[in-house]
């Protein structure tokens, strides 16, 4: 497997074509030292010696992707503003097909971190969180409509900020395979409903057990049970479960495996998830096994968590991560 897994990371990923939809954010990074507290209130005062701006959300399953090599098209929302032309810059420095983006009133989802050393000291979110309207999501949907028989996947990646309606969810899928097209989500909050009939879905334990009857515990029986059950409620092909220390588990079919992770320390968990699901839809849409496939974007994940900050694992990396 390891075998076919690296010939596919170093020859195959360049074919694969994967269009992201959902919620795209720009993610802005201070880092500093802290030496005094300030005379004007009991806080500390953070010397910036560095600013570091990278995509986030949606755009972070985007970066990932792009680094790999795959050929790359994202549709989401942006606003009209610095933030969002920061944002395009960005995704045109990749290579991404961003012809899908939309601008609207709303602004540039934006999160804004302070951190001195390795800890994270405050957190300035900029976003409107609302629905779009029903003429953004017509443009969207259009733009859609326009990329999708050109693609292997799709990639639905919700952040609840707004472009992963029920609507625009259910239509996605629908058309996705309608084409015979594998479509993953990474999911947000507890109405699953509208992600019924995906390929794949990809949540973390906490997200898995928001949408469960009754909680369960990291515990490899009672995830298989519970992701057996899931999967005919939604009329899904499969589940994938990621579980922090244990790894991830994947639930496709009859088949069952609980992938280990690796031993390491871990410095930052954000970003992970986007990780697995590009790896993931790109494995599959090279046509490597469910299996291998979350394998792979188990090893990928290793790479993420042991940065600093929302992080894109590139082809290098993995490579070298496989060996």
């Amino acid at each position: 497997m390891i075998d076919e897994l690296k010939n596919f990371v170093e020859n195959g990923i360049k074919s694969c074509k994967i269009l992201v939809v959902g919620d795209v954010m720009l993610d802005k990074y201070y880092f500093g030292e802290v030496t005094r507290i300030s005379p004007e209130a009991p806080v500390p005062i953070a010397k910036v010696f560095k600013v570091d701006e990278t995509l986030g959300g949606a755009a972070n399953v985007t970066h990932n992707l792009a680094l790999l090599g795959c050929q790359t098209s994202i549709i989401g929302q942006i606003g009209r503003d610095n933030h969002g032309e920061i944002f395009l810059s960005k995704l045109k420095s990749l290579g991404v097909d961003y012809s899908g983006v939309i601008e609207t009133s709303k602004p540039t989802t934006t999160k804004i971190r302070v951190i001195s050393g390795h800890q994270q000291m405050i957190r300035l979110d900029f976003e409107d969180a609302s629905e779009l309207d029903a003429e953004s999501t017509d443009k969207l949907l259009k733009n859609f409509s326009a990329q999708i028989e050109n693609v292997d996947a799709v990639i639905i990646s919700d952040y609840g900020k707004g472009v992963c309606t029920k609507k625009i969810c259910r239509e996605i899928i629908g058309a996705s395979r309608s084409q015979k097209k594998c479509v993953i989500v990474d999911p947000k909050g507890d109405k699953w409903q509208k992600y019924f009939d995906a390929s794949f879905i990809t949540p973390n334990l906490k997200e898995f057990n928001a949408i469960l009857p009754k909680k369960i515990s990291n515990d490899d029986e009672q995830i298989a049970e519970a992701a057996r059950k899931v999967i005919e409620e939604f009329n899904l092909s499969g589940l994938i479960v990621t579980r922090s220390a244990k790894g991830l588990s994947i639930i496709d079919g009859e088949k069952i495996s609980h992938i280990k992770a690796r031993a390491q320390e871990v410095f930052d968990v954000s970003g992970a998830g986007d990780t697995v699901i590009a790896v993931f839809a790109a494995a599959l849409a090279g046509k490597i096994d469910s299996e291998a496939a979350a394998y792979l974007a188990n090893v990928a994940a290793g790479v993420v968590v042991a940065k600093v900050g929302t992080y894109a694992v590139n082809r290098e990396e993995l490579l070298n991560a496989l060996q």
